[in-house]
């Protein structure tokens, strides 16, 4: 599964750098298995762009896809499901077909009222509710839909206290926020990683489920797209990351401070405040086409899947919604991706210890990181934070 994991988080490092400064939501796992199924039965160029997309060979890809599809369903808090439909039209070759999971191909009928119906049926009940639809329309040319959903929920280890949040300076500032707080004396929970766009602090949330979430504060000048991309090597990087216990005095990373302060009991600490969030997001993977390997791949003047169906299949559409919740009890993320085919007061003090302060309190990136393997489930940025109380009661 290593290759598979590799392959998926460099694909989201770089759809990450692709995306606008916009709070955004998004799942490079979500789409990896769908392109590489893809490109298992892509013949020409397609095939190349697929296979170049998700980073392994197209004969390959298939079984890629299968094993990432199993591992990711053996996850705690993971919950993942494949569907196929088709047209009766479209014959379907065995071989491609074998290399899908089990009881996952369904009929088309062809009329695209009650066809589109079955298919958000299928996005909410795969989601818990929480994406209400496919993330592809279907119409009258609609031949094939391959559809993947993605679920992730986390419990935190230790819960955040709940209270306001009204930043002092930057673009939240004078905004009553649902703040979540948490102190604690593990200072290797935060660190600073030092990329391209300068230092990047970095908080690890641990999850009861073996899910943790990262969240990344960059400098105010630094892009979104470049700090979650950044974000993203750390994985695998992780000697970049200088941990808080390292960490010099001062101001070593966005939003962070370091000091040696008075102390009722000498031992360090850091105090932790960010903000909870919901962010949602609607993609259509057809405007990063040659990221995704599905620039030849959707021109529907030919066919390009001969390893698919004997008949001519280009593909009609691609898209992917996703929403993302950070609250103090846990995290909770969903994704639908599918293409379709046509024809976060001082007591009194004896000691002194060091202590760290992380404050994110202006727009960061979080990743959604399954502990084990270092695979990103979910990424995002978040400019819109909530308002209000606890998310989570």
């Amino acid at each position: 599964m290593s290759s598979a994991v590799r392959a998926v988080n460099a694909l989201t490092a770089r759809w990450a750098a692709a995306l606008p400064g916009d709070g955004t939501a998004f799942t490079g796992a979500g789409v990896w298995p769908l392109l590489a199924l893809l490109a298992d039965g892509a013949g020409g160029a397609a095939r190349g762009e697929l296979a170049e997309a998700v980073g392994v060979p197209a004969e390959g890809a298939a079984a890629g896809a299968r094993g990432l599809l199993a591992a990711i369903g053996a996850m705690r808090g993971v919950r993942s499901a494949l569907g196929l439909w088709t047209h009766e039209e479209i014959p379907l070759e065995s071989h491609w077909l074998a290399a899908l999971p089990d009881r996952v191909h369904e009929r088309l009928s062809g009329d695209p009222v009650p066809d589109q119906a079955r298919l958000d049926a299928w996005a909410a009940r795969c989601t818990d509710g929480r994406i209400a639809s496919m993330s592809v329309d279907v119409d009258e040319d609609t031949r094939l839909v391959l559809a993947g959903a993605l679920t992730v929920r986390t419990d935190w280890i230790r819960p955040f206290t709940t209270g306001w949040l009204d930043p002092e300076s930057g673009p939240w500032r004078g905004r009553g926020l649902a703040g979540l707080y948490r102190v604690s004396r593990l200072l290797d929970r935060v660190g600073v990683a030092q990329s391209p766009v300068g230092p990047i602090t970095v908080l690890r949330v641990l999850g009861a489920q073996g899910v943790d979430v990262h969240l990344f504060l960059g400098a105010e000048e630094a892009a979104p797209g470049q700090v979650l991309s950044a974000a993203v090597q750390t994985l695998s990087r992780r000697s970049s990351v200088l941990p808080g216990d390292q960490l010099p005095y001062g101001e070593p990373g966005p939003g962070l401070s370091v000091a040696r302060v008075p102390s009722f009991d000498g031992e360090p600490r850091l105090w932790v405040q960010t903000a909870a969030f919901t962010v949602s997001a609607r993609h259509d993977l057809l405007d990063h086409a040659d990221l995704f390997g599905l620039r030849t791949a959707s021109d529907l003047t030919r066919g390009h899947f001969p390893g698919i169906s004997s008949k001519p299949l280009a593909v009609q559409a691609a898209g992917q919604a996703t929403t993302a919740t950070f609250g103090a009890l846990g995290f909770r993320s969903a994704s639908i991706t599918a293409l379709s085919g046509a024809a976060a007061g001082m007591p009194q003090y004896r000691y002194r210890a060091r202590r760290i302060s992380a404050h994110f309190d202006r727009p960061f990136g979080f990743l959604a990181v399954h502990r084990a393997s270092r695979l990103v489930l979910n990424a995002g940025w978040v400019t819109e934070p909530e308002a209000g109380a606890d998310l989570f009661g």
